[in-house]
């Protein structure tokens, strides 16, 4: 992968963990991608937040979890509309 593409890749998740943070009471906890992707761009964490495989991802996309999702109770929570955010697809040399 280009390092301006890698670069454009860091810089669109970021911008969507800081619209779930902005939009949501309850904060990112962690960004899915599929496992190709996890493996090829060799990335641990994002801005302190874990990468996970999620192979129901396609190439090229990228979900961010909210921490609702990680058992909090889901009558203290409001219906927030979830979405997935396409990247720049990565080029195989």
């Amino acid at each position: 992968m280009s390092r301006d593409a890698e670069v454009k890749n860091l810089e669109a998740i970021s911008k969507a963990i800081d619209q779930h943070n902005e939009g949501c009471e309850w904060p990112a906890v962690a960004i899915e991608m599929n496992p190709f992707e996890v493996e090829r761009l060799g990335w641990d964490s994002i801005r302190g937040l874990p990468v996970r495989a999620n192979p129901e991802l396609g190439t090229g996309a990228f979900r961010v979890v909210c921490a609702r999702e990680e058992g909090e109770p889901a009558d203290e929570v409001e219906a927030v509309a979830e979405q997935t955010v396409p990247v720049e697809p990565l080029s195989v040399p």
